[in-house]
């Protein structure tokens, strides 16, 4: 793939200096180019497809929505090509961090408030020549699209919330611009956002839906307080922020990774990084269940686990942990699949068999396996229409804890689960 992007690189843009392929997730590049005979040097990234599911909109969508702000005075990087093999395009690597960690707490408000006026900046333009141009409505429904079109085994934890979600639809009351909805990721530098980052969701929705889905990535990120932010919202945009609309978006966003990647964790295709893939989805399900219950007044109860068992694979278990720690972003990833094996070994069954204890109470038998048991559970779900919400969100709470901690080691960073802020 290298090779093929210098090529391009080299035939439409300048000679290529350097092509580095970032580490990560997913298929990035950045380039230095020379132009005009080494008169000017280009710092470019190079975005590709993803490879553990197709995303919602496909990367010409993302790359039309970016061009058509950038062609608006917005704060993104500039668009300078599409390449067909591998599929990807070529944008400006734009200056900065992604981050406050080398800010104080007023440097990082002056960077929140520019951000939070780039945002009322986007909602007021005229959506009618994006959607003239092909950009694309219904997120929530493109995910879902997406889900039931690839689903491979019963998920009834997201079953039951797409339910919660077609008898409690989000009221818009009208509200209509273009959105970025993976909100909250900028560069920043000097006090002021220099681009707006990762416009794989962009398309046209309700505005508030930016507000709403920065709210787990604060968790990693820390933006301030959202009280003042949204203030500042309103007083940059002009109108009022509407807290119950913001509470059923933030609800609908915590489902995005598991519609997401349900096809690649029960059959992860080559290239995925399952753990990154299964830590999202674990922290962010508890983020909608936890959501859930603030709607329907529930205090969720702590869970206990079981006590870690030695298993007579706990030897090579650890041995293969050690051999995996140190190493690239490659072994990185082995190495905490190892650890979340290690640690199934430790109190997995015990975790399984209260799972399926748990079920009795609520399906009137108890099923032998956990196959069995997520197949009656999506069944009891999808007959029950709403009648056993407070129930089934006590329920869902200990199941996904208990799958949470199973991430890796007690107390690590995998099975640290973050609080939101306050509504």
């Amino acid at each position: 793939m290298e090779d093929l992007i210098r090529s391009w690189l080299e035939k439409h843009v300048g000679r290529v200096a350097s092509l580095e392929r970032q580490a990560r997730w997913r298929p990035v590049w950045f380039a230095d180019v020379d132009v005009d005979d080494g008169a000017e040097s280009l710092a470019l990234c190079v975005r590709g497809d993803r490879t553990d599911y197709p995303g919602i909109f496909p990367l010409e969508h993302e790359m039309l929505v970016q061009r058509m702000l950038h062609e608006r005075g917005v704060r993104v990087a500039a668009v300078h090509g599409w390449i067909d093999e591998p599929r990807a395009y070529v944008m400006d690597r734009v200056p900065g961090r992604s981050d406050f960690s080398d800010c104080t707490p007023e440097q990082r408000d002056a960077v929140m408030d520019d951000y939070i006026g780039i945002l009322a900046e986007l909602h007021a333009l005229d959506v009618e020549p994006f959607e003239a141009a092909g950009v694309r409505r219904d997120g929530m429904g493109a995910y879902e699209r997406w889900y039931r079109s690839s689903k491979k085994r019963p998920d009834p934890f997201l079953e039951f919330c797409l339910g919660w979600l077609r008898r409690h639809p989000p009221a818009t009351r009208g509200r209509d611009s273009v959105i970025v909805w993976d909100s909250g990721q900028f560069h920043q530098e000097g006090q002021r956002v220099t681009a707006i980052l990762d416009l794989e969701l962009a398309h046209i929705g309700d505005p508030l839906m930016d507000l709403a889905a920065m709210r787990m990535r604060d968790t990693v990120i820390g933006y301030g307080d959202f009280r003042r932010l949204y203030a500042k919202y309103e007083e940059q945009s002009g109108t009022e922020v509407d807290l119950e609309a913001l509470q059923h978006h933030h609800f609908a966003f915590t489902l995005s990774n598991q519609l997401a990647f349900h096809s690649a964790l029960a059959d992860p295709p080559p290239g995925s990084d399952y753990m990154t893939n299964l830590q999202w989805c674990h922290e962010t399900n508890l983020f909608a269940v936890e959501a859930l219950a603030d709607f329907l007044g529930i205090e969720l109860e702590p869970v206990a686990l079981p006590e870690p068992q030695v298993s007579p694979a706990a030897v090579p278990g650890r041995h293969l942990v050690e051999s995996l720690r140190s190493g690239d972003y490659e072994q990185r990833r082995l190495f905490r699949l190892a650890r979340h094996l290690k640690r199934f070994d430790e109190i997995g069954r015990e975790c399984a068999e209260a799972d399926l204890d748990d079920l009795a109470a609520v399906l009137g038998h108890r099923p032998g396996t956990w196959q069995e048991g997520d197949a009656a559970l999506e069944a009891f779900v999808l007959a029950d229409d709403g009648r056993s919400d407070h129930v089934l969100v006590r329920l869902f709470h200990r199941r996904l804890w208990r799958a949470h901690q199973l991430l890796g080691p007690a107390g690590s960073a995998m099975t640290t689960h973050h609080r939101l802020q306050p509504w």
